[in-house]
């Protein structure tokens, strides 16, 4: 079986939909939107990925004969019919339209994102054949660039608040969740969502997906750290050694160095070793120095680390009142981080009078796993069909779940007088501009966009220089 036959991913009950659907249907047309959840907008991204990875590409008679026999197998019918038809008459690709708002945009929730319909009559079966690859598609990089753009608004605040500089802000959420994503490509499309919102991260596969799928010449960076193992390789006798080596091989001028320190007991690493026997090295190592203490309840990590930092380094006051290390250290709390838990670590911070200048953020599992579809409750529901020659507008109301009542019609996205985007019916639109536009049409992709385009329209309002 090959692993990116179109064909075969979907959901098994979409096989026999084909069979479902009424006399005389010639068109099906389908929309995504969030129907509610944690955040009040979401960030769409990710379209032009799932397009360039899987819809450019033709479906190959050896994709429709294993899909038959799959299916078969599998006890569904298949649509070997349709499938043909596709082959031979355009030529293997998907005869859909997707129009979406452009990638990046801020969308508040309960609004159309995305529509989908099919641009031949005999291929009325394929708009809702393709939900389960292109939902999936949409809401897991979607939500995660929501996420993280929620973080990114509280850093913003409590540097505005106690730094009165943003400079550092695109730095301060690095993505440590390669290891903890259940695949590469949810690292690829998830750390790759990260970056539309910052700009540090550990995970190379989200890099590699910004440069393939949206042109970025270099969308994230890191720098040399250490971890457990080059640390406690050295045993404990050799923990000032370990600590030794990592300046001397990566500090210097201009150049910046993490190193975990809590192997073994991590107030003995910062009072009696980085501030007592590498206290001068560390004054005069010319770059950056930062300190990751990585176990313990994080709001007293950070707090406490910082405290005991500015009594063996000193500390400045800013502008803003607020205290601030020398620029030769800085830590970086990389356990326990989530969007829950940053604002309270930032909290006791400005408590402190420390500023939050002082500090970057490591996040793992909470930033590119522990998300789900209903999160934000994405959703792709079909909102009209035309039968022999005439559109009927269709939608779901049950009555035990009103929450869960789909938009009937063919729909639009505009923006009203007040400047706010709703959604109205497509046959209302008149001469407003539908911010709705097409991406893909018949094989093809309609319209190229940049990493830099989906980062300017995904930015947050600053007060703050």
């Amino acid at each position: 079986m090959t692993a990116h036959n179109l064909i075969l991913n979907v959901d098994s009950y979409k096989a026999s939909h084909y069979l479902q659907y009424p006399p005389g249907s010639e068109y099906v047309s389908s929309y995504i939107e969030c129907r509610g959840g944690e955040f009040p907008e979401a960030v769409f991204f990710g379209l032009q990925a799932f397009i360039k990875q899987y819809l450019l590409k033709p479906i190959s008679a050896a994709d429709i004969d294993e899909a038959e026999q799959l299916l078969h197998a599998h006890g569904l019918p298949c649509h070997r019919a349709g499938w043909e038809h596709i082959l031979q008459a355009h030529a293997g690709l998907l005869p859909l339209e997707i129009s979406a708002v452009p990638e990046g945009t801020v969308v508040p929730l309960h609004n159309v994102m995305l529509q989908v319909v099919n641009t031949c009559p005999a291929c009325f079966w394929l708009t809702t054949y393709i939900e389960t690859a292109l939902l999936r598609a949409i809401w897991y990089p979607a939500t995660v660039a929501t996420q993280s753009r929620e973080i990114k608004k509280v850093i913003a605040k409590y540097l505005e608040e106690t730094a009165g500089s943003l400079k550092s802000l695109p730095f301060k959420l690095h993505d440590f969740g390669a290891r903890g994503a259940s695949s590469l490509e949810t690292a690829m499309l998830g750390g790759m969502a990260h970056l539309v919102n910052f700009q540090g991260t550990d995970t190379v596969s989200g890099v590699i997906a910004a440069h393939k799928y949206y042109g970025a010449d270099m969308a994230g960076f890191s720098i040399p750290a250490a971890e457990h193992s080059t640390i406690t390789a050295w045993g404990r006798p050799g923990e000032a050694a370990a600590y030794a080596n990592m300046l001397d091989h990566f500090a210097g001028p201009d150049r910046v160095v993490a190193v975990v320190s809590d192997s073994y007991d991590i107030w003995s690493a910062i009072d009696t070793i980085w501030g007592g026997e590498l206290r001068e090295r560390v004054i005069q190592n010319g770059g950056t120095l930062v300190i990751r203490p990585d176990s313990g309840e994080p709001v007293k990590m950070v707090t406490e680390s910082l405290e005991r930092l500015m009594r063996i380094f000193g500390a400045r006051t800013n502008r803003k009142g607020y205290r601030v290390l020398p620029d030769f250290i800085r830590i970086i709390q990389g356990d326990g981080i989530s969007r829950h838990s940053i604002p309270k670590i930032l909290q006791a911070m400005k408590t402190r009078k420390q500023s939050a200048e002082n500090i970057t953020f490591g996040m793992g599992g909470e930033l590119l796993q522990k998300l789900h579809r209903d999160t934000m409750n994405f959703a792709m529901k079909a909102n009209a069909i035309r039968i022999n020659g005439h559109w009927h507008g269709i939608c779901k109301n049950p009555r035990t779940g009103p929450e869960k009542k789909s938009r009937c019609g063919r729909l639009a996205l505009v923006r009203n007088n007040a400047g706010q985007m709703v959604t109205i019916a497509l046959d209302e639109l008149g001469q407003r501009k539908n911010l709705l536009e097409p991406v893909y049409r018949d094989g093809q992709l309609l319209r190229e966009t940049r990493f830099e385009e989906v980062r300017h329209r995904a930015q947050i309002p600053l007060r703050g220089g």
